[in-house]
């Protein structure tokens, strides 16, 4: 998955290097008319956005993937790279899907550039990805082992070890947990008022009031659960919610882990998981958002009833610029997920 960037960026690089930013430990604000503040995901532009409150107008925010591009499989043009380069603040993901970032911050031209890694900020509370029973796992590069069976038995051995670790993939969605936007909002609004040291007293307010909202919406989802009749869920299709799951003590079956490429479920998969349907008495199969539903439907017409409704959840991972403009938030869609989860529960 890695993105090889390199040759674009040097030669982007030489242009911008030209206009490089101002004095460092100089306050961007001070500098400049506006804060260049670059995120790649919707939840953390929203994040964002309601820390700065009332000061947005006075600061340029880029959300990158704005077209309906989602993480696992977006690559940044040249524009995308050009504004990371010189921003004040970039904030991403950090998970396999964002290895081109370390080519790009490795030509950085603002040298006070502050940097925020999700799965850094979360730290050991990041999750491996979870393959569960019945969940269709992804097909290896056989051939490229069995190469490796080649190599001396030394040399085969350090290899091996070194792909061990390799193999360990963390799950990306962590914006997906309440308690998580929580502390994330306020590593940003920390980074901010570092940054624009004039405005720091409104960013704290800000984030603070927008934490407790945070916090409200937790409360409601635990109470929800707590009170709910099931407590498993089944998608046929991705499953980025775990850590939403996790949060809550929920079960749950899918079809695929959340990073997953794969779009065919096998007949094994599909019969599982229509047995779990069966067996749990499920009245509902979800999907995470996008038009394509026919794992779900497949699983419906091979349950004993064939009558579960197909529900979905909306995951954030394909929010664009014309739905913000449109009004959407991550409160907003969060206060939606759990509508559903409320009707799936019970």
């Amino acid at each position: 998955m890695k993105k090889n960037i390199s040759v674009l960026l040097a030669a982007i690089l030489m242009v911008s290097c030209l206009s490089a930013c101002g004095l460092e430990g100089a306050s961007k604000a001070a500098a400049s008319s506006k804060l260049q503040i670059v995120t790649t995901i919707f939840p953390e532009y929203d994040w964002v956005m309601n820390i700065l409150g009332d000061k947005a107008n006075d600061v340029e925010v880029t959300m990158l993937l704005d077209n309906g591009v989602d993480l696992h499989s977006y690559q940044p043009t040249a524009e995308d790279i050009m504004k990371i380069s010189s921003c004040d603040l970039f904030i991403y993901v950090g998970g396999e899907s964002d290895e081109w970032v370390e080519d790009a911050l490795k030509e950085a031209t603002n040298i006070d550039m502050c940097v925020i890694d999700l799965l850094d900020v979360l730290g050991d509370s990041v999750k491996e990805e979870e393959v569960v029973e019945g969940m269709q796992e992804e097909e290896h590069h056989h051939e490229d082992e069995d190469a490796d069976h080649e190599h001396e038995d030394a040399d085969e051995h350090d290899h091996d070890h070194e792909e061990d670790e390799e193999e360990v993939e963390y799950d990306e969605h962590v914006w997906l947990s309440l308690k998580n936007a929580a502390m994330l909002t306020k590593s940003i609004s920390n980074a901010l008022q570092v940054i624009d040291k004039d405005n720091a007293e409104i960013y704290k307010a800000n984030a603070d009031s927008y934490i407790s909202k945070l916090n409200a919406l937790d409360k409601k989802y635990h109470d929800t659960v707590s009170s709910a009749s099931k407590k498993t869920l089944l998608f046929g299709d991705r499953f980025p919610f775990r850590y939403m799951t996790d949060d809550y003590g929920l079960s749950y079956y899918a079809a695929f882990v959340g990073c997953s490429a794969e779009t065919e479920a096998s007949f094994e998969t599909i019969s599982f998981l229509a047995g779990k349907v069966d067996e749990l008495s499920l009245n509902s199969i979800m999907t995470i958002e996008g038009p394509d539903h026919r794992i779900a439907e497949t699983i419906v017409q091979n349950t004993t009833r064939k009558d579960q409704q197909i529900l979905t959840m909306d995951s954030m991972q394909a929010t664009t610029s014309k739905d913000v403009l449109g009004g959407a938030t991550y409160l907003g869609i969060m206060e939606a997920n759990l509508d559903v989860l409320s009707e799936v529960l019970n």
